[in-house]
């Protein structure tokens, strides 16, 4: 990991505090039953960098960073 992943670890951590509400915007995995517009609570965000979400519908799935989007509501 060089310096400037962790800088951008450091603020998406910053940005996606716990409790934070979010909305997908769009999500590249076609398993899960989220949709376009679903909201739900960040939980927490990953060293990876994933957020980790409680989503409205049940669903405890991660945004990934860089493949999934999001958006703070």
């Amino acid at each position: 990991m060089n310096l400037s992943s962790l800088s951008d670890l450091a603020k998406a951590k910053a940005k996606y505090k716990a409790g934070t509400r979010v909305e997908l915007v769009q999500m590249d995995d076609p398993y899960p039953k989220l949709k376009k517009g679903d909201k739900g609570t960040v939980l927490f965000v990953d060293d990876a960098g994933g957020v980790h979400i409680q989503w409205d519908n049940g669903s405890t799935l991660a945004a990934l960073r860089g493949v999934d989007e999001i958006k703070i509501t």
